[in-house]
């Protein structure tokens, strides 16, 4: 693939699939993150997934006025994957990335995956990111290996979903609609690639909001759906399953330091 002066793929063009539930409160600046990145060449699709406030309005508003912008409104409300998939199979760039609208990017976090990923020869690339509160209080700064492969990914999930980018000429992924979703994508994704890499920077180019009783904050139900994973998604045997349990568990506290 060639490169432009910056090192960035000339030809790359990156979908960003949003989904968008009741997201009213946080929609626009999580779309305005990614108005304002230095990757010019993106599309910015919106999927609402049958919300019951503004949602819908705001995406329509920014297709209005900004080209880039893709509005969907599901048919009705399927959660989560669904809408992924459908923002994955509207997606017309060379390159998909993965945005929650609660959460944020910095302007350059496309550009710095992007040309990381064309000096690498790297099909998926991953960041820094910071974890917030709702009132916008630092809780942690997760910097990830600077690699991973399918085994460091059975230890733990390296990949946080809003720092995610890939090349799809790999192939596309789906979302199950299962627990730590996001999770078994990338689990997918990689073992697909072979390897993922983090950019060189330990900078965050992401911010993840944890949100008060948020599924993310769950940590016992997350315990039960990484365990099921390891046997029913990965079918594991029980050994190699406590094996890598023991590992995701150490890893998830020392995130969250």
């Amino acid at each position: 693939m060639s490169v432009d002066g910056n090192g960035t793929p000339a030809r790359a063009r990156v979908s960003v699939v949003m989904p968008a539930y009741n997201a009213a409160a946080t929609l626009q600046a999580s779309m305005e993150s990614v108005f304002a990145q230095t990757h010019a060449d993106i599309e910015l699709i919106v999927i609402d997934d049958c919300s019951s406030d503004a949602t819908w309005e705001l995406i329509r508003d920014a297709a209005a006025r900004e080209p880039c912008v893709v509005p969907i409104r599901q048919a009705k409300n399927g959660g989560v994957a669904a809408a992924r998939n459908a923002g994955i199979e509207a997606a017309t760039g060379t390159h998909i990335a993965f945005l929650d609208s609660d959460d944020r990017w910095h302007p350059d976090k496309l550009a710095i995956q992007l040309a990381h990923m064309a000096a690498t020869g790297s099909a998926i690339s991953y960041t820094a990111y910071r974890r917030f509160d709702e009132t916008g209080d630092t809780l942690s700064l997760v910097v990830p290996p600077a690699e991973a492969d399918h085994a460091a990914m059975l230890r733990s999930n390296r990949i946080g979903n809003l720092t995610g980018l890939y090349d799809r000429s790999i192939g596309d992924g789906r979302f199950e609609k299962i627990g730590h979703e996001d999770y078994v994508f990338w689990l997918a994704m990689v073992k697909r690639a072979g390897i993922a890499r983090r950019v060189p920077t330990t900078e965050p180019l992401a911010d993840y909001l944890v949100r008060t009783g948020s599924l993310s904050a769950d940590k016992r139900k997350a315990a039960r759906w990484q365990w099921t994973i390891y046997r029913d998604v990965e079918k594991l045997d029980p050994l190699r399953s406590a094996w890598y349990f023991a590992h995701y568990a150490a890893i998830a506290v020392a995130k969250r330091r």
